[in-house]
């Protein structure tokens, strides 16, 4: 049994791997925003070693140093991070809170929980790809590659860039300071595309929908009914890999110092509605006819992936889409879609 951390409790993904760190059998302790973010989880947990934290704004300098002072930390999950298009100025509402955010967890361990070993932190395909990699359906992603767009394109560029770019100087602040500082603790990051699959009912409504997760309220609420939305970015994986990624690169000792590039595969909306529609007929009225133009995969092709060091160092089976979807869809019906 390890005693962990984990940050931003009350999220999407957070919530599955607080569910499995119990599972397991660790003791944890978990920061949230609020008490009544706090008594939600208490309620759905009830004899768990499971202890709470708020902490109001993870953008503030100083805002981990509290929490790090528990004693007896072994293990830090970091998941807390901005993620919104709700922004005008992107340097202090987004890039400079993202950077400071990892740097900020990763000094109070440094200086208050000597004890704690491994540091898991939740990045993104954003920190990896690039958008000539995108269009080039030649081009193989995988944890070698970085995000080439700079902290200058993300103050000019578009909202879709600077949340990219946010992401990957967070991620690479976090190798930065483990290099520069030498610190007690080793890092692992986790680093998935779309991220689709169950919520967790008792933290998540649908005004509260994880973005990745909200084409399916569309698709069940008839609004792609005559008109498949384009996919966007291709690559899918289901939140409880991802939750399972992190509990694994926390657990195993050959995950220290390693990217993960998380994902269970390629996906088109066409083929996310195509499993809707065989697996729930009752919303047949709602869905596009199959005849229906739109979310193909391009005509060029999409760029392939290699997720081998993730299944073969984490030991992820990966959830395929027709289950993801099943799920997803059945408890989003659960809170009302």
């Amino acid at each position: 049994m390890t005693k962990v951390l984990l940050t931003g409790g009350s999220g999407f993904i957070a919530a599955h791997v607080l569910e499995l760190l119990l599972q397991r059998g660790h003791e944890v302790v978990t920061t949230v925003r609020s008490e009544e973010k706090a008594s939600k989880i208490r309620s759905a947990h009830p004899k768990a070693k499971l202890s709470f934290v708020i902490v109001p704004d993870i953008a503030q300098p100083n805002a981990f140093d509290e929490v790090m002072k528990t004693p007896g930390l072994e293990a830090v999950i970091h998941t807390a991070s901005p993620f919104h298009f709700n922004w005008t100025d992107p340097k202090t509402e987004l890039l400079d809170p993202a950077i400071l955010g990892t740097t900020s967890v990763l000094k109070a361990i440094k200086q208050y929980a000597p004890s704690v070993k491994r540091v898991v932190i939740t990045s993104s395909f954003a920190s990896i790809l690039s958008d000539a990699g995108l269009q080039d359906p030649k081009k193989v992603f995988s944890e070698a590659d970085w995000n080439p767009s700079t902290y200058e394109d993300g103050l000019k560029e578009s909202k879709p860039t600077s949340y990219r770019v946010s992401k990957t100087l967070a991620e690479r602040a976090g190798w930065d300071f483990v290099k520069d500082e030498q610190p007690n603790f080793d890092l692992a990051t986790i680093c998935p595309p779309l991220v689709f699959g169950p919520v967790v009912h008792h933290l998540n409504s649908l005004q509260a929908i994880n973005t990745s997760n909200a084409r399916f309220v569309d698709v069940m609420q008839g609004k792609m009914r005559d008109e498949i939305a384009p996919s966007g970015v291709h690559f899918w994986v289901d939140v409880r890999d991802v939750a399972l990624a992190h509990v694994q690169a926390m657990e195993k000792p050959e995950a220290g110092g390693k990217r993960f590039f998380v994902l269970a595969g390629k996906f088109s909306n066409r083929e996310l509605v195509a499993a809707v529609r065989k697996n729930f007929p009752e919303l047949k009225d709602k869905l596009p006819a199959e005849e229906a133009k739109g979310g193909d995969y391009p005509e060029a092709g999409f760029p392939g992936y290699d997720n081998s060091q993730a299944t073969n160092v984490l030991g992820i089976k990966w959830i395929p889409l027709e289950k993801s979807v099943t799920d997803t869809v059945k408890s989003l019906q659960a809170v009302g879609a």
